[in-house]
């Protein structure tokens, strides 16, 4: 049985105001808690990553939805990929590091989540919305 989540991903700055669409990641179960929440996000990502790597999919063309929504974002990229796969245990690491630190936030519709351990507030038409901050020094 698989679940079906809707995220949108956003960074301040000038593109931030503009409404982006969520994409749809799609889970084995619905998670219970944040941290929950992270770790199957990061697991499916660094899935995803490995096995474009291993069909040398490293440089996937566009489509013209793909490129609207990036240019929504502020910058349009092949996405090239080089070095080696990556390593599940450091991308779960570097994810829940990343959270404690700050360097996201993550909003299930208007509610932030503050704690790995906060259950997810499941209503009908959730979509999750995660910030990265941008740090900044000098």
């Amino acid at each position: 049985m698989s679940f079906t989540i809707y995220v949108r991903m956003k960074k301040p700055g000038r593109g931030m105001s503009r409404d982006l669409p969520p994409v749809p990641f799609v889970l084995e179960e619905r998670p219970a808690t944040v941290r929950r929440l992270l770790l199957d996000l990061t697991e499916l990502g660094v899935r995803d990553y490995n096995e474009r790597k291993d069909e040398g999919q490293l440089l996937p063309f566009l489509t013209r939805e793909e490129i609207s929504t990036q240019a929504l974002r502020g910058k349009v990229a092949f996405g090239a990929h080089t070095g080696e796969k990556a390593l599940l245990h450091k991308a779960l690491e570097n994810t829940i590091q990343c959270f404690e630190d700050g360097i996201y936030r993550v909003f299930a519709g208007d509610e932030e989540l503050t704690g790995l351990e906060d259950a997810i507030p499941w209503k009908d038409d959730l979509i999750f919305t995660f910030i990265r901050l941008v740090m900044l020094s000098g």
